[in-house]
């Protein structure tokens, strides 16, 4: 008689990583193409492409909640008013739906292989693009050009302003009607606020990469580019940026010393000192401080939050699909803008906004659980996004770069996990002849 025991299907083929290393260990070239911004949701494309061919995808926690905030995003969608807010609409669209996918992805890579390290390396690639165009932005802050993007899109499309940002090349952001301008390192970002977005997020990964690899020769160039990036880091000014690293490590310190994680602690002593050994060179905090003395940027962001809190009442579920702009503010700059949390509530209301939050609270829950020093260091990923997201947008490539860290962060967390259970497994009993 045939046997008829069902079979275990085979293991499905592993996920290719060039397809990420395309994506996050080549911006340069698409920042000089113009293409940085426009282009990510093609290759967030072609990785969905890849998933659907696969098959079999185990989806990380916490992507329910996510799926639920796109489809309020959709339906805000039916608040829009003009051609432009559409378009605006759609490119955004377009990277909260990239952002889940690149975290699929990532997720599914790293729980299949064996050795999780090779996935972090595209963002070893991308830390590295952050402190070569930072200098840039440091040593040639007035460099522009117009790009191939730029040339290709319709005059109309490109004219736009917020299009005009994501596809003109620039190395920093300043006021070009300032009698003394502050350049503020910002490539390949189009806003020097990104920039420091993409720098906390990324710090915490490079040194859990420096963990993992122990030796070699990618080891030691992440350890010299460390002091080598502080100085773009510092000159963005950017007070969020520190504020959530701060609060970051703070979690961080608390864990490890609980934990007694000496590893963990020395390396952020190792930190703590090399930050201020770099304030004594970059009088950082004096530039801060003259920086906000010389503009309103405290009041125009405190104008921009009190007309969202009144528009929202008259919309609240869904919002208004898209920031607008109004003469009531102070601010250069339209309603809904100027920090994520004011974005999403304010373009699709506040069930959106809950389930925007409640991402990175899940996500923190589960990366907490990580015991290595590596999974550690990234776990406070999502704390960095939770202090950054009412002052700085992410409706950029950065909200891809936050969920690729937290979902590797996650599956590094799982295998911490299993490897802590199976060290408390009792041994099998020998069996001893009589």
């Amino acid at each position: 008689m045939a046997d008829r025991t069902p079979r275990p299907l085979p293991a499905p083929p592993l996920l290719p990583l060039w397809p990420l290393a395309l994506m996050f260990g080549l911006v340069p070239v698409w920042w000089l193409a113009g293409a940085f911004y426009l282009g990510w949701p093609l290759l967030g494309a072609l990785l969905f492409a890849l998933l659907v061919t696969r098959g079999r995808v185990p989806l990380p926690p916490g992507v329910g909640v996510w799926l639920l905030f796109l489809a309020m995003v959709v339906i805000s969608a039916t608040q829009l008013t003009s051609g432009s807010s559409v378009l605006t609409f759609s490119l955004r669209f377009g990277l909260y739906l990239t952002a889940v996918v690149v975290g699929c992805y990532v997720y599914a890579c790293a729980r299949e292989r064996a050795n999780p390290v090779p996935v972090l390396l595209p963002l070893a690639a991308f830390w590295f693009s952050l402190v070569v165009l930072g200098w840039l932005g440091v040593v040639a802050p007035r460099f522009e050009m117009t790009t191939p993007m730029e040339v290709l899109l319709p005059g109309g499309i490109a004219g736009t302003p917020f299009i005009h940002d994501m596809v003109h090349l620039s190395t920093a952001e300043f006021n070009p009607r300032s009698l003394t301008p502050i350049y503020r390192p910002a490539a390949p970002f189009a806003y020097t606020n990104n920039y420091g977005s993409a720098y906390a997020m990324s710090l915490p990964t490079v040194v859990a990469l420096i963990t993992l690899l122990r030796r070699g020769v990618l080891r030691w160039a992440l350890l010299v580019s460390l002091p080598l990036s502080l100085a773009p880091a510092f000159l963005t000014l950017n007070r969020t940026m520190f504020l959530s690293l701060g609060v970051g490590l703070l979690v961080l310190g608390v864990r490890a010393s609980m934990r007694g994680n000496v590893r963990v602690a020395a390396s952020i002593v190792g930190i703590a000192v090399l930050v201020g050994a770099a304030t004594t060179v970059i009088p950082v905090f004096d530039l801060i401080n003259d920086r906000v003395e010389r503009s309103d940027t405290n009041t125009d962001r405190l104008s921009l939050y009190g007309e969202v809190l009144r528009r929202i009442a008259d919309s609240p579920w869904i919002g208004y699909g898209a920031p607008v702009n109004a003469d009531t503010v102070t601010a250069d700059a339209p309603v809904g803008s100027q920090g994520q949390m004011w974005m999403v509530l304010f373009s699709h209301g506040v069930p959106a906004l809950l389930f925007f939050l409640a991402w990175f609270v899940v996500t923190y829950l589960a990366c907490a659980r990580a015991t290595s020093s590596a999974g550690q260091w990234l776990a406070i990923v999502p704390v960095i996004c939770l202090v950054q997201v009412p002052f700085y947008g992410m409706a950029n490539q950065n909200i891809a770069l936050a969920f690729y860290v937290i979902c590797f962060a996650m599956a590094i967390a799982e295998r911490d996990r299993a490897a802590l259970l199976d060290r408390r497994r009792p041994a099998p009993a020998v069996a001893v002849p009589a």
